[in-house]
């Protein structure tokens, strides 16, 4: 499920977005993100619309369903890491760890680590 959240979350706040951004943003392959979207299509949380700028390619959109759940399932998920990583893990600790963890990941994008060839 929590592959499912950061996809919608994902989805709501970037508008407009193509699987192939997902998979871009998750540095995974596209055929599995489309699997995971044909999921969350499946459950009439995401729908797939025609892109008009390019005829060839789909859009993807949060269903009214799908914009519900993420705000929903946003809460829970900020109240559990809250509860988890306040224990211990200062407030001050946590922002640092956050702002390591994207200057990793950059380092790693730019050096095409972990980024799916196919």
């Amino acid at each position: 499920m929590a592959s499912q959240f950061e996809f919608l979350s994902y989805l709501r706040d970037h508008p407009g977005s193509r699987v192939a951004d997902l998979a871009e943003f998750f540095a995974i392959g596209v055929g599995a993100t489309s699997k995971g979207v044909g999921r969350l299509e499946a459950r009439a949380w995401v729908r797939r619309v025609p892109n008009p700028a390019d005829g060839r390619s789909l859009l993807l959109e949060l269903t009214p369903q799908g914009t519900e759940l993420v705000g929903a399932a946003e809460g829970t998920f900020q109240e559990h890491l809250a509860t988890h990583l306040g224990r211990s893990i200062a407030p001050a600790q946590i922002a640092e760890l956050g702002h390591t963890l994207a200057r990793l990941r950059a380092t790693l994008e730019h050096g095409g680590v972990g980024t799916p060839v196919g």
